[in-house]
């Protein structure tokens, strides 16, 4: 039988190109093994990976011990069953979940694009309820991403995205980031709620100021309209608390998640509040969403990260990267900005330094992300260490002095 954990990096991407929709702008390398904040390619070379599997998906690193024995002791009991009946692993994580968001009830389903897309069905149903079928208006902001299906597509705030596959979804209306007159004319009685990123990730990482944060909730609670988060990037401790908004002081009527919350499996999440919770039996569904095995991975996740100190761990990892990256800020005028919470964090530059230090990186053995050619976005599993720390910033920095 063929083992195609023994195929070469050719032979991968060959059979890839082959068989599978370029769907995709995938790194000309193949990784066949994980272990913490490192990646092994299918020739042997380690890499210290600084995009958590990429996009921020597994921020436990890989094969955190907690979520392996988890999923291992699962496989032997029960990988699937419907959302017609119940089972323990879905009870436990919709508990766990609760416990950390005041009391928020879940929605399971697999990724962060539903989780987007059970947000926007349960706004616009609460929004009937409340004030009839005009009340459905969501109001999102320039530069946000909620999402590749059509619901959260058309939720997001990227004219790029949409391209080719217009009409997208009426009834989403953007706003300037940041700008809260702007937000205050628009929001009215057809406005069903506001939805926003509390860390704008995929455009390359811009923190919502804490004036305009309550300033959103003040909108939303004077003139009774849903507080949406998308928390897909932004939760599970990646900011340095468990949830973004934490740092704001506010609290949202619903928050999805999803990315983090398996451990490296897929699931997603959409909380809402009880008075919120406008969705019924048949109004809304998910086939894998939930299931044993993933809901097992994901209480096994929230444990480890409650356990291990992470969020803390984020929070003063971040801080250390940061002052390092503004201290190069100061050293390279080829910088335009540093920013970020926690270990979101990103680099711009002015030009197209940006792509050649990522390249150069991935030479030396660190991987981070780009936005464009100009942005370098940096998103280390919440598990990392100092000496991690430093070894990344050893090959970042080797990088940005090759490239500016």
């Amino acid at each position: 039988m063929t083992n195609p954990a023994e195929w070469s990096t050719d032979q991968i991407i060959q059979t890839y190109q082959q068989y599978v929709q370029t769907t995709y702008g995938r790194t000309p390398l193949a990784f066949v093994r994980g272990e913490g904040a490192y990646l092994w390619d299918s020739d042997g070379k380690r890499y210290l990976d600084w995009v958590s599997g990429g996009r921020a998906g597994t921020a436990l690193g890989h094969r955190h011990p907690r979520v392996v024995e988890a999923l291992k002791r699962q496989i032997d009991t029960l990988l699937y069953i419907s959302n017609d009946f119940h089972h323990p692993w879905g009870a436990r994580l919709g508990q766990l979940l609760s416990e950390h968001a005041g009391g928020r009830k879940a929605f399971f389903c697999n990724s962060g694009a539903e989780a987007s897309e059970a947000a926007i069905k349960l706004a616009r149903k609460w929004g009937h309820g409340k004030r009839g079928a005009e009340c459905s208006q969501i109001l999102t902001f320039e530069r946000s991403f909620h999402g590749r299906t059509y619901g959260a597509l058309s939720a997001t705030g990227q004219t790029k995205f949409h391209q080719g596959f217009e009409p997208v979804v009426p009834g989403f209306s953007y706003l300037p980031w940041g700008d809260v007159e702007a937000l205050k004319a628009a929001a009215g009685p057809q406005t069903a709620a506001i939805f926003l990123e509390p860390v704008q990730g995929e455009s390359g990482t811009y923190p919502a100021s804490p004036e305009f944060m309550r300033a959103i909730q003040e909108v939303c609670r004077e003139r009774e309209i849903l507080f949406m988060v998308d928390e897909v990037q932004t939760g599970f401790g990646r900011t340095g608390r468990f949830w973004a908004y934490e740092h704001y002081n506010v609290e949202p009527d619903v928050v999805t998640v999803a990315k983090a919350l398996g451990g490296g499996t897929a699931i997603g999440a959409c909380l809402a509040k009880s008075e919120a919770c406008a969705l019924v039996p048949g109004d809304h569904g998910s086939t894998f969403g939930g299931n044993p095995l993933s809901a097992a991975a994901g209480a096994a996740a929230i444990e480890a990260v409650d356990e291990g100190g992470y969020v803390e761990n984020a929070a003063a990892q971040g801080e250390y990267l940061i002052g390092r990256f503004r201290e190069w800020g100061r050293r390279w005028s080829a910088i335009k900005d540093v920013r970020g919470l926690g270990l979101m964090l990103a680099i711009e530059f002015h030009g197209a330094e940006g792509k050649a230090a990522a390249a150069s990186c991935l030479e030396r053995g660190l991987i981070i992300h780009t936005v464009g050619d100009s942005i370098l976005r940096i998103l280390p599993p919440i598990i990392l260490t100092r000496e991690q720390a430093d070894e990344g910033l050893a090959l970042l920095e080797g990088a940005i002095a090759d490239a500016v």
